[in-house]
């Protein structure tokens, strides 16, 4: 069996409120096995024995829309692949890190497109840098992620309608400290 967190996108925020017992009930009635939350925020760690990750995530997404009535966009990662994650040394844009105070990984379906990368990369500021990985972009903010002049939707409009879901680095750790490192 193989290990996978689920970040879900839009859990408990916007007025979709979902209990982590019944989102457990909603991943273990999939057949999924092992199945434990991460704080309220959309996280789920599961076993499966599917060999395909990407019908996976299709499975879920339906299985959530049809039971909460709204599309749940569902990014999996596998331990190794969130050690990656965690690893990543963005460069810290050139600047030592105490400069940044926020670490956000923003995650993608697949590795971002070269129009994507040009479109994130053009917002970059004194407040905010960006660095690519795999499937995720870094986020790497001076002061808090309210203070950005992104936090309000900028972001979301470079993107473009890509599906994306995003995390502190901060809860990324405390889910492998939780998971207890790559498999």
């Amino acid at each position: 069996m193989q290990r996978y967190i689920a970040f879900l996108r839009g859990i408990n925020v916007g007025g979709h409120r979902v209990k982590m017992d019944a989102l457990r009930a909603l991943f273990a009635s999939l057949g999924l096995k092992d199945v434990s939350t991460f704080i309220a925020s959309g996280n789920v760690l599961f076993s499966s024995d599917s060999p395909d990750p990407d019908r996976l995530r299709d499975e879920i997404e339906e299985h959530l829309h049809a039971e909460l009535g709204y599309e749940v966009a569902t990014f999996l990662r596998t331990p190794d692949e969130l050690s990656a994650i965690v690893a990543f040394d963005p460069g810290h844009a050139g600047a030592p890190i105490a400069e940044f105070e926020s670490h956000y990984v923003i995650l993608l379906d697949e590795p971002a497109s070269n129009s994507l990368r040009s479109d994130i990369q053009q917002l970059e500021s004194e407040t905010d840098q960006f660095r690519f990985s795999e499937r995720e972009v870094h986020w790497l903010i001076r002061g808090k992620i309210s203070e950005s002049p992104l936090f309000a939707g900028g972001l979301d409009r470079a993107t473009k309608g890509t599906r994306t879901t995003s995390r502190n680095m901060n809860t990324l750790v405390r889910i492998m400290d939780k998971i207890g490192g790559a498999d």
